[in-house]
């Protein structure tokens, strides 16, 4: 590994100041929701997409929901970098379902969702 580059990968920020380190906690554990809903948007995508179903609405419906929750993380990861902050990566989970038997079925997953991230997201910002 180069020597320079190792030096400074656990060196705290020079740019970090009054940033508590349960905000960067809070925003690194939201930008892991994201992008976990992200991943489970992309499995309903491509649900939607697949050639014996062809929902092309709702797989297009699904493909812009991944993305935006992308972007959301890279939103955050930002903000965080330009606080000072560091991004902690965790592990995303193989989507729970994976398979609809119709779209409402798929529309209420969705749903209930996006209520768990914003209930995390909630309770995370609650404790600051």
């Amino acid at each position: 590994m180069n020597k320079t580059v190792s030096k400074h990968i656990f060196t705290e920020s020079r740019a970090r100041q009054n940033f508590a380190k349960e905000c960067e906690d809070a925003i690194n554990k939201q930008i892991n929701m994201e992008l976990q809903a992200a991943y489970d948007y992309m499995a309903f995508f491509t649900y939607f997409d697949r050639d014996d179903v062809s929902y092309p609405k709702a797989a297009e419906f699904f493909r812009k929901a991944s993305h935006e929750e992308r972007e959301h993380a890279e939103k955050l990861a930002k903000y965080q970098n330009k606080r000072g902050g560091r991004v902690q990566y965790s592990d995303i989970k193989c989507p729970t379902k994976t398979e609809f038997s119709d779209l409402v079925d798929a529309m209420n997953t969705a749903l209930s969702m996006e209520k768990a991230v914003n209930e995390v997201s909630v309770a995370s910002l609650s404790q600051i």
